[in-house]
């Protein structure tokens, strides 16, 4: 167990013991090049950890199903070629960096600290100057936000909004809710990186690992990434390698190699405490690994639910500039998107119809310009609740009521009436212009607007929107990051269009430097997102389906399926147990629909 894993309860009583008489006040000077020193954990750090070895890491059992369905051979995929390490793992890595202070030019106080690492190219922001966080629907980024305050002559930093990558480089993955404080301590020519690392969907408590830097006395040596990713190999870019539950040919080999107890070796917060090691004298020695046979659990866990965000339907309309000419609504049920411009205002969904003057007011505070146009991404209650009321305060140029475009799926559900009695939409919340095309466009307010309908997708009625001068896409409910796409298959749905949608979401977008930025998309429900985002939660679609299509192939029934629970290591990011949609429905839709005889989807062996 390396010094990663045994910091622990000990790291943090170190701290504390740092920290005990320290000076009120005592800035010290961290500015100046520093360059790791290896003698810590250097397999884990340098040439990387073996496959299978979670040891000192407190895991759910979703971690460890993650990280044994891992291939390396995800990161030949084009988009995952340029992605890059977060701020918590980077400094675990081959790194230096360049430490500088931003200062008040009139005041000289201390507005931020910066980091440059070396390892591509990355630029840290640790504002000093008591700045709020962003908010939960603002986009996630590969350094996060950071603020800091000295306590004593301790820098201590709290991040948020970091994108989900690495906790260790073998697959064990953290989640885009993860949270880290950090400890950097100078002592003479040597600084001190301690980290807490908490993370409430792979980890059953917060992680906790220290790393020592020298102060470089001939500073040189870079890794810029001046990345750009080519096709590695010849595949369909749907394609999403990783290994099937039992499948890995390397589950086990770990443990058998350095005569590890397997238990051990699949981590467990009760293996990062200095009492693990008299229970290691009593666990069996590992046998040879079969592949096939499965690897025992730690402690059984049951599916978690992560309730969506209190924001999300509160009724209080906040406005967030996502990029260009378009603005982000929330608070109304879903998001909603609104463009303004000279020509006037677009508006993308409507949100649900109890907040819809709200909207209207929201709406009337970014711009005084007649409501032109209304898009609907599909026809749920909270997309086109508001349609009415913000239609009528709107008109088109000839003077009617405000323009309502969807696709004809749309229109035929909002007005067919509903056990008997009639539509309960008004008229004059129906789509004015419907569409059958695959695509459609037009031209507003100076940049073109370009709608994609997903065919059988969340339902049979899915529309994604592009601004492509503002460079943001509308993904409506097939991309959502607070829960896994309804697929309403009475309705039309099914798994392989939602995997179309998000391909094609992923077709559009294009990271700026070290994927990240550049195509912003803005799901059903949710925060903002680049296309690393999307990435992560279409492989995670795809993973769940191709395991559901092999438990299919093997005969098992659906309740089957369900038992051996094939999307455990996701469940307490996007799963729920209650409500509308639950886990378990989720899984149920997979199944029938990859049970049709015409289902083409192939697991990957």
């Amino acid at each position: 167990m390396g010094r990663a894993g045994r910091v622990g309860m000990v790291g943090v009583l170190w701290f504390v013991a740092m920290s005990v008489g320290a000076p009120a006040s005592g800035q010290v000077n961290l500015v100046g090049d520093w360059t790791p020193r290896y003698h810590q954990d250097y397999p884990d750090r340098i040439p990387g950890p073996e496959l299978g070895d979670y040891t000192g890491l407190p895991l759910t059992d979703g971690a460890r199903l993650t990280a044994d369905s891992w291939d390396a051979a995800r990161l030949s995929l084009r988009e995952h070629q340029c992605k890059v390490h977060i701020a918590p793992y980077t400094y675990h890595g081959p790194m230096m960096f360049r430490v500088s202070e931003v200062r008040d030019p009139n005041t000289q106080q201390l507005v931020a600290i910066k980091n440059y690492i070396n390892t591509y190219e990355q630029e840290r922001t640790i504002w000093m100057d008591g700045r709020e966080h962003p908010p939960a629907w603002a986009p996630h980024t590969w350094m996060g936000f950071s603020t800091g305050r000295w306590q004593g002559n301790i820098l201590t930093v709290y991040t948020t909004h970091l994108k989900q990558e690495w906790i260790r480089r073998n697959g064990v993955s953290n989640s885009d809710q993860s949270t880290t404080i950090e400890h950097f301590i100078r002592h003479g020519n040597i600084l001190t990186h301690f980290i807490q690392w908490t993370d409430p969907v792979y980890l059953t408590e917060p992680y906790y690992r220290s790393e020592d830097f020298v102060l470089a006395e001939r500073p040189g040596g870079s890794w810029t990434w001046p990345c750009e990713y080519v096709e590695e190999v010849d595949r369909p870019s749907t394609d999403v390698p990783h290994f099937l539950p039992g499948k890995s040919a390397f589950q086990g080999n770990f443990a058998w190699r350095f005569d590890v107890p397997v238990v051990a070796a699949r981590g467990g917060a009760e293996t990062t405490y200095p009492e693990y090691v008299t229970k290691l004298r009593s666990l069996p020695k590992p046998a040879k690994p079969v592949p096939g046979e499965p690897l025992p659990p730690m402690v059984p866990q049951q599916p978690q639910t992560r309730p969506a965000p209190a924001w999300e339907s509160s009724g209080d309309i906040r406005t967030f500039h996502v990029q260009g000419n378009v603005f982000l609504l929330v608070g109304a049920g879903a998001n909603i998107a609104v463009q303004t411009g000279d020509e006037g205002v677009l508006v993308v969904d409507t949100g649900l119809p109890q907040h819809a003057e709200k909207v209207l007011a929201a709406i009337r505070k970014l711009s005084d310009k007649p409501i032109r146009y209304i898009i609907n991404t599909q026809f749920g209650p909270e997309h086109v609740g508001g349609n009415d009321l913000i239609g009528k305060a709107g008109r088109t140029t000839e003077g009617g009521a405000t323009t309502i475009i969807a696709n004809e799926h749309v229109l035929s559900r909002m007005s067919a009436s509903v056990d008997g009695k009639p539509s309960p939409y008004p008229t004059t919340a129906w789509p004015t212009s419907a569409f059958f095309t695959e695509e459609k466009d037009l031209f507003f307010n100076g940049e073109p607007i370009v709608l994609y309908h997903v065919k059988n997708g969340h339902t049979d009625s899915d529309t994604l929107v592009f601004f492509r001068g503002s460079n943001v896409v509308l993904s409506g409910d097939d991309f959502t990051t607070t829960a896994y796409p309804v697929i309403d298959l009475a309705r039309g749905g099914g798994v392989q269009g939602v995997l179309d949608g998000l391909n094609r979401l992923l077709d559009i977008a294009v990271p700026a430097h070290l994927e990240e930025g550049g195509t912003y998309i803005v799901p059903g429900h949710g925060r903002v997102c680049d296309e690393a985002d999307v990435l992560e939660y279409r492989d995670m679609m795809t993973i769940v389906r191709d395991r559901i299509v092999d438990m299919v192939s093997r005969g098992m029934t659906l309740q089957q399926v369900q038992a051996a629970m094939p999307s455990l290591d996701y469940d307490a990011h996007y799963g729920a147990s209650d409500g509308p949609w639950t886990t378990p429905m989720f899984v149920e839709a997979i199944y029938k629909s990859v049970s049709k005889p015409a289902a083409t989807a192939a697991a990957r062996p």
